[in-house]
């Protein structure tokens, strides 16, 4: 009985041999913690939104009259210089048009020129006619003529009158016949503009919607022309977090094109309304240089510099825990854990701005792997 007894103190000893030392070796480590420290400096907060490469300004190249398609001088993805010659289309009938135009203004101009002629050669006829009827009507008066005779006089004056009068309204319908055609040839030549489009900007080509030999209606789109410098990235951000998103904040691009390479850029514009499904706001954010080639609707993910804080301690992400409904970081004091609550002034992606600690102070990073920190929890190394 003795030896059962000894045998079970023995093993209760043993047992707690082999406690103390779990609980010293095993359980106690699972409470050692890593440590990063606060620092001193400059924090960007940033705000991260997806959007599309677009552009305020697209032209599109139309026709006003519509008609077959002779010639397209570009295509998608090339440069275009205003005033460049893009589209040219058949003219059908027009250049004949505009000949007959500019035949009737010669026509007019002779008529012109031979009724002022004519007029010219009637007058000298007029004046002696004139001198004959004041002298006949001298002699009638007297009765050493007949009336007859004198009638005669009188009837070629207003012959002559009359022949005066047609030129001169000749002079004026053909006046008027000239510029009646004159307009016609400008309308003509107008028209025949309208045969031919022109680049309106130095631009960059980012669709073609017809091809040569094919006809089209007015008003139907043919190219699509985008001013390189109104490209942007349209970036939806959620309503929560764009307050503080402002025009010329610093922003980085990345297009899904070219993951790995980030593009500097700045905010451009905040749309005033915000999308009632959503619940988010579009910010337009302009390249600082524009990448060449660039795709209109390519997926692009963006980063707004929204603040930025100078002289403040900042904590790493991962340091700040919470104790009892509080924001704070643990710390070693005496080798015992101690929470201290902070506040927050703002959050980076990486770090956090707080109060209520000093830079350089050793905080306690909890993991999976340790024991959840209490206050009070001893520490060891």
């Amino acid at each position: 009985m003795i030896g059962r007894v000894i045998k079970y103190i023995v093993f209760l000893l043993i047992a707690g041999v082999v406690g103390f030392i779990f609980y010293k070796k095993v359980y106690i480590p699972k409470t050692t913690y890593q440590t990063l420290t606060s620092t001193r400096g400059d924090l960007s907060v940033e705000v991260y939104g997806v959007g599309n490469v677009g552009a305020n300004h697209i032209y599109k190249i139309t026709s006003k009259i519509g008609g077959k398609i002779l010639d397209i001088n570009t295509d998608e993805g090339r440069w275009v210089k205003k005033g460049e010659l893009l589209v040219t289309f058949d003219t059908v009938d027009m250049p004949q048009i505009l000949e007959e135009a500019k035949i009737s203004v010669d026509k007019a101009k002779s008529e012109l020129v031979a009724s002022q002629k004519e007029i010219k050669s009637l007058l000298p006829k007029k004046d002696l006619a004139q001198v004959t009827y004041n002298r006949y009507l001298k002699l009638f008066k007297k009765a050493f003529i007949s009336k007859a005779e004198f009638d005669k006089v009188n009837s070629d004056l207003e012959i002559i009158n009359a022949q005066i009068d047609a030129s001169k309204a000749h002079i004026t319908s053909a006046k008027m016949e000239i510029d009646r055609a004159k307009k016609s040839v400008e309308a003509i030549k107008e028209k025949l503009k309208l045969y031919k489009l022109y680049s309106p900007i130095d631009g960059y080509v980012i669709a073609r919607h017809a091809e040569i030999a094919q006809s089209v209606n007015p008003s139907q789109t043919i190219l699509e022309i985008v001013d390189p410098k109104t490209v942007w990235v349209k970036t939806y951000i959620d309503e929560r977090i764009s307050g503080n998103v402002k025009p010329s904040q610093i922003a980085y691009i990345k297009l899904r094109s070219k993951p790995k390479e980030e593009l500097k850029g700045k905010v451009a514009r905040v749309v005033a309304q915000s999308d009632l499904v959503t619940q988010e706001r579009e910010v337009d954010v302009v390249f600082d240089k524009l990448p060449i080639p660039f795709y209109i609707n390519e997926q692009a993910e963006v980063k707004i510099e929204s603040q930025y804080f100078k002289d403040v301690v900042k904590i790493p992400s991962e340091a700040l825990s919470y104790y009892n409904e509080k924001k704070g970081v643990w710390i070693n004091q005496s080798n015992k854990a101690h929470f201290v609550p902070l506040k927050i002034v703002a959050r980076g992606s990486k770090e956090i701005a707080v109060e209520g600690i000093e830079d350089g102070s050793t905080i306690l990073i909890e993991t999976p792997k340790n024991k959840p920190l209490k206050e009070g929890t001893s520490l060891h190394q």
